[in-house]
């Protein structure tokens, strides 16, 4: 009989003190701060994460084509663990990321016809691959893609699965065992309102597996 395997949790575009906090205490694995200025999820300059905050959430900054130099910054500042790079970064940037002892999850928009030759030269430059919905956003765009597609990517790096994941589609998840699946990425799917996420739907999600 198959293994059934536990699908890790990032918790993205969090901001407010007490809703991190209130999220904290579900202990997902990841929690996501987005620091790109256009989006709705900005986390602001005041921003700052509790010294509270459990050591045993990894914290991911998003960023989108900003330059390294304003990324560490920001990382060195938040002590952030890993940078999600959402624009077209490139793959000596991803590595000069990395030589700064950033984890690195690098971002790609897939449509029906997206071709999966464009992850090839970033392979050696990342810890995951994160594949999204391709929309008119930068992430956030609430949709899923049609998940179908990942049949076509040959597994080699792990991944997260992004894109309007909520409760009332994540069994579709399970359609993806045997694939290289690391965590799903929620963000619009699980909110009570922009910024704010509910903490019941993300409950839902606690000890997921496919």
């Amino acid at each position: 009989m198959a293994v059934e395997k536990t699908i890790r949790l990032k918790v993205c575009g969090m901001r407010e003190a007490e809703n991190i906090r209130d999220v904290a205490a579900l202990h997902p694995d990841y929690m996501g701060f987005i620091f790109y200025r256009n989006s709705k999820r900005f986390v602001s300059d005041e921003f700052s994460i509790s010294d509270d905050f459990p050591a045993t959430i990894k914290r991911v900054g998003v960023f989108v084509n900003e330059m390294s130099q304003e990324i560490i910054r920001l990382a060195d500042k938040h002590a952030l663990d890993y940078v999600q790079l959402h624009g077209t970064e490139s793959a000596e940037q991803c590595d000069e990321l990395r030589s700064h002892g950033l984890g690195i999850i690098k971002v790609f928009t897939i449509a029906n016809d997206f071709d999966f030759g464009e992850v090839n030269s970033y392979r050696n430059n990342v810890d995951y691959f994160l594949f999204d919905t391709k929309g008119k956003n930068f992430g956030g765009n609430g949709i899923a893609f049609n998940w179908e597609v990942l049949e076509r990517y040959d597994q080699e790096i792990s991944f997260f699965l992004s894109g309007g994941i909520s409760p009332d589609n994540v069994a579709g998840v399970r359609s993806l065992k045997g694939m290289n699946l690391h965590a799903l990425d929620v963000n619009s799917g699980v909110e009570s309102e922009v910024g704010v996420k509910d903490v019941m739907k993300i409950r839902e999600f606690e000890n997921f597996r496919i």
